[in-house]
């Protein structure tokens, strides 16, 4: 009886190792941050502070995958790449990032931490990929709808879609991520000075109420 049970055990071990043997193995992923190319500088701050909320987005553009449409409206990833977060959390980061590097509002925070502040930038990421355009050529694509909100009131002051476009020097991965660092950087400095103009604009008006 003993012999049997070991020689099934035996079998049983061996059927595991086959089936082991024969699973695809998973490809190898280079990982990408999203580059950044932007100069500090110094300015005057000011008075009122803003959350970051990280943008809406579809499925597609929820996750990791390095978006690409090679034609029409097929959607698709480049093989053996993702971004080192997922993209709304990329483009977030980066926001808070170009209005650190700008300086003008020092009083930031984003929406993991859930504080308090006299304004929120909230919106939806509807384009965060590269595109194959005729003729060939390979540019990236960022949309962004932003809404400045009132923080308490959460009443939207003004909102906007801001769109960046890219060109590409080249087609491989490397190429692909340098251009997505600098549309990134495009929207951010884009956004900061339009978040700017609009909750002075709005520090104005109530000073005058």
């Amino acid at each position: 009886m003993k012999a049997t049970l070991r020689l099934l055990a035996l079998v049983a071990a061996s059927s595991l190792a086959a089936a082991c043997s024969i699973l695809p193995q998973s490809e190898p992923v280079d990982i990408y941050r999203l580059p950044v190319n932007q100069a500090g500088q110094n300015a005057t701050p000011l008075s009122w502070s803003l959350r970051l909320n990280k943008p809406l987005a579809s499925e597609v553009l929820a996750g990791p995958r390095i978006a690409v449409i090679p034609q029409g409206d097929v959607i698709s990833s480049y093989k053996g790449a993702r971004w080192s977060d997922p993209a709304p959390l990329l483009v977030r980061n980066r926001l808070l990032d170009g209005f650190q590097r700008d300086g003008r509002v020092q009083r930031l925070s984003a929406d993991d931490s859930n504080l308090q502040a006299d304004y929120e930038l909230a919106g939806e990421l509807q384009a965060f990929q590269s595109e194959y355009r005729p003729g060939g050529a390979v540019e990236v694509l960022i949309r962004y709808d932003a809404r400045l909100v009132q923080g308490r009131s959460q009443r939207i002051l003004a909102s906007k879609r801001f769109e960046v476009r890219q060109p590409l020097a080249g087609t491989e991965v490397s190429a692909v991520v340098t251009g997505f660092g600098a549309a990134s950087d495009q929207l951010a400095r884009q956004v900061v000075q339009w978040t700017v103009a609009q909750a002075s604009l709005d520090q104005a008006q109530a000073k005058n109420q």
